[in-house]
């Protein structure tokens, strides 16, 4: 297929810098794209449904990003505005959809917010301009479901429009790797599309890995979000089994990592937490079962996964049971909400997970996170954050260890704390105080 005039327009405008492009969903994938645009020099529309973003977002044309123990008040160095108003999409060049893709109750994939981007941009789409969807999902989504929703006569996709598949690899908190350094998967629904995808993608990364087709680049996500639930769950599985053998599985991981070929270390924690990894398998084995295949190994490991808050709470009772206290009654601080260190996000943290099943067992609970001020367990109880000071830490009968935070004051709370749980391997198991899970 040879190039067409409206590509070639889209080429010319992505590399003169001269693109507008639009970001739909200004959350923890879009806002960071939004910016690395703005960098580039791009103008940049930012589409977002939530009235108090769009909101704050245009009043100080900015928005605060969490790298490593540091926070960054981001400012965007080109035209930036955030609007509700999808009419937008015709000025621009690009149209990058970045929205959520939920599961639903019964584990079944939600891509609803994909296809509701799409009716919402499909009647301002014009020639030369690009549909990118990064957000996570089972592969043919982008072909078999998106792209009717695009469909307009006298548009025809790969000469007038061009639609790609490109996965997020967002990593917040990251210090090493953002968005350039990250190598992006780009595919394209033909090969005009995949052109058009290195045009749009080819100045804000250093590498682009081209692939086949949408269908790869949507498997590629799942695999590599995949591998690290399965191995996640293998390592929890092992921690368990080594702490009934009386054996520091954080020793047996260090000592495992220095063979210099064919081992990656995992380390063990609460669970899985945040928009891809207790997600995103699921995806995976509903789409198999069209397939006739029951994907097992997969399931496995996210059964593993989910039992693992469970855990934590049946180990902090058996660690007030050795100090002669029942849980019921018991002071008890939970250590950071957020699914990981250093970064706000509690969507599906397992740290909520151990705080509503210490607190449904009768704990006066608490919790701490110097980046979720507040925060509102499943029954609908709310909690606001307290300080990890010295007085708060020794006023607890047991101290949980769920986010290791690096603004926490490790010494000072081995100092202070009665009873440590600690399940990030940040305190040495041979302290009489410490409860290893």
């Amino acid at each position: 297929m040879q190039p067409s005039s409206a590509l070639a327009s889209l080429s010319g405008r992505m590399s003169d810098r001269s693109a507008v492009i639009g970001i739909i969903g200004l959350g923890y994938v879009g806002l960071p794209l939004a910016y690395r645009f703005s960098e580039l020099g791009h103008a940049v529309v930012g589409f977002d449904v939530d009235p108090a973003k769009i909101a704050a977002l245009n009043a100080d044309n900015g928005y605060r990003r969490y790298v490593g123990s540091r926070t960054e008040d981001i400012r965007f160095p080109a035209p930036f505005e955030a609007t509700s108003d999808f009419a937008r999409s015709a000025d621009c060049d690009a149209l990058v959809i970045c929205v959520p893709t939920p599961l639903g109750k019964y584990h079944d994939p939600d891509i609803g917010y994909i296809l509701d981007a799409a009716r919402r941009v499909r009647p301002h789409l014009r020639p030369g301009q690009v549909i990118a969807l990064e957000s996570t999902t089972y592969p043919g989504t982008t072909e078999e479901d998106m792209l009717p929703e695009l469909a307009r006569d006298g548009l025809t996709v790969g000469e007038d429009i061009f639609v790609v598949y490109s996965p997020e690899r967002e990593d917040p908190g990251n210090e090493r790797f953002g968005i350039r350094q990250i190598p992006k998967v780009v595919s394209g629904v033909t090969a005009n599309c995949l052109e058009a995808a290195k045009a749009l993608y080819g100045g804000a990364v250093d590498t682009l890995v081209p692939v086949a087709s949408t269908r790869v680049a949507e498997m590629t996500k799942l695999l590599e979000n995949i591998h690290r639930a399965v191995n996640i769950g293998l390592v929890n599985e092992m921690k368990t089994l080594a702490d009934r053998m009386g054996i520091d599985i954080f020793d047996v991981i260090r000592a495992a990592a220095t063979k210099p070929f064919g081992f990656t270390a995992f380390y063990p924690g609460p669970g899985v937490g945040g928009h891809c990894i207790p997600v995103d398998p699921f995806y995976l084995t509903w789409k198999a079962r069209e397939y006739g295949l029951h994907t097992r190994f997969i399931e496995l490991a996210g059964e593993i996964n989910r039992y693992m808050p469970d855990y934590i709470v049946e180990k902090t009772m058996e660690a007030l049971n050795g100090d002669r206290k029942a849980l019921n009654g018991s002071r008890v601080l939970v250590l950071g909400a957020a699914f990981k260190k250093n970064i706000d996000d509690i969507r599906e943290s397992p740290s909520l997970q151990v705080m509503e099943g210490l607190a449904a067992r009768g704990a006066r609970l608490g919790y701490a996170d110097p980046f979720v001020p507040a925060l509102a367990l499943a029954d609908g109880t709310r909690l606001e954050a307290v300080t990890a000071d010295a007085a708060t830490i020794a006023a607890q009968d047991a101290v949980v260890i769920a986010t290791d935070h690096d603004a926490f004051d490790y010494d000072m709370i081995a100092r202070e704390a009665k009873r440590i749980v600690d399940t990030r391997g940040r305190f040495p198991a041979a302290d009489a105080k410490v409860t290893r899970a």
